[in-house]
């Protein structure tokens, strides 16, 4: 490798592309186009950076299986900053693969972190921590273990190990203050700030609190009953109950749940489960037989009584019930969590991490735009991309729906 490509390569490991590119600039060949692509991505002009990586690709031909497979590893990371979900993962699956059997053991595992993350970004946590723990992050550099250690804190996170995400942010603290590269220190500062602010409500006895991530672990590892509004589920002493798919059901439970220890009446009931305006008499026949419903799902956890005016609930296995919530509980607030980590998202991008249609995703994504513009967008076509300040009360990315902490 000559001096030139020797010098580039140091400037771009410490964060300098403009001295880089002053190395490589005029050049084409393979090695030059591929750090000018890396030059180009760490300045922001990631569609450049993109369209110099596969010309590198090509470049360098079959014969180098080694260095194609790096220019893979490096366009990955571009999609994964630029959101670009539907960026074709067998292609960074089979180069992680060769790096790993060509003994690029460091690429290999970077390859494997940008993996991690990806799955981390649509909610697939138990395929990201396998993978994260079967990296051996001790041949990374200080800025790839700042990376690595930021996606195992963001599995901690949204399981509700907070003890574990805080020592893995302190570790990604340290590899990049080794790193010294402004730009990754501001994204673990960014992740940091995130376990200082609140994670969701507690709404108990007619009043409600906003609760820190520590205190929602402390909840869902107490004997309340909790009934989990951020994933529809009910939760008490390690026995959990989905009601993920029976939106009626949640909404009769937490209903009840927040009128607790007093009863709800019936004409309330109607209103929060079918939405209502006046209840009549089929309204009051469809309450019963939903009531019924209720009552054999939550099984053992708790009896759903009949009163004069109405129903109310009765743990059997606490003394106390709570209702946990969102931070905001407004219309399209998955879609504002998501956006709240101040990235460009497409909307594929964002119907893939939801799990929603595309088309669900625009109508949501239009409705927020002329709502006071809490999202905003740029470019035009395929290239549209939706962002939006960090505003505070919007709700956060660690209580997005996902499997709940093991019991």
């Amino acid at each position: 490798m000559d001096s030139l490509i020797t010098a580039a390569a140091r400037a771009l490991a410490v964060g300098d592309p403009l001295l880089a590119l002053k190395r490589v600039a005029l050049r084409d060949d393979a090695p030059a186009l591929a750090l000018r692509g890396i030059a180009m991505a760490q300045r922001g002009d990631l569609v450049r950076a993109k369209d110099l990586l596969r010309r590198a690709a090509q470049a360098f031909g079959h014969k180098d299986s080694v260095a194609r497979a790096r220019c893979v590893v490096a366009e990955a990371e571009i999609a994964l900053v630029s959101r670009d979900l539907a960026w074709p993962t067998k292609a960074l699956d089979a180069a992680r693969l060769v790096l790993e059997r060509r003994g690029d053991h460091l690429n290999a595992a970077h390859a494997g972190c940008l993996i991690a993350r990806r799955l981390l970004l649509i909610g697939r946590l138990e395929e990201a921590d396998r993978l994260i723990y079967e990296i051996d992050p001790s041949p990374l550099s200080p800025a790839l273990r700042a990376a690595y250690e930021l996606a195992a804190a963001g599995i901690a996170i949204r399981r509700l190990q907070t003890k574990t995400a805080r020592a893995a942010l302190d570790r990604a603290v340290h590899a990049a203050q080794l790193a010294g590269i402004s730009a990754l220190k501001a994204e673990v500062e960014s992740v940091s700030l995130l376990m200082t602010q609140p994670a969701a409500r507690v709404i108990a006895h007619g009043s409600e609190r906003f609760l820190m991530l520590e205190e929602v672990e402390a909840l869902l590892a107490s004997d309340a009953l909790v009934i989990d509004a951020c994933r529809n589920t009910m939760r008490t002493a390690g026995t959990t109950v989905s009601l993920a798919t029976r939106p009626v059901l949640f909404a009769l439970a937490r209903a009840l749940a927040e009128g607790w220890p007093g009863d709800v009446t019936r004409d309330t009931l109607v209103k929060r489960a079918f939405r209502a305006k006046h209840a009549d008499e089929s309204h009051r026949a469809r309450l019963r037989v939903e009531i019924g419903r209720l009552r054999s799902e939550l099984g053992a956890l708790a009896e759903v009584n009949a009163t004069e005016q109405g129903f109310a609930l009765s743990p059997t296995r606490t003394s106390e019930v709570v209702v946990l919530a969102p931070n905001a509980e407004e219309r399209h607030a998955t879609v504002l969590a998501v956006l709240a980590d101040g990235e460009a998202w497409s909307s594929s991008a964002l119907a893939i991490a939801l799990g929603i249609s595309p088309r669900s995703v625009q109508r949501a994504l239009e409705q927020l735009s002329s709502a006071g513009g809490k999202v905003q967008s740029f470019g035009r076509g395929r290239a549209r991309r939706w962002m939006t300040p960090p505003v505070p009360g919007f709700p956060t990315t660690l209580l997005l729906p996902g499997p709940l902490p093991s019991g």
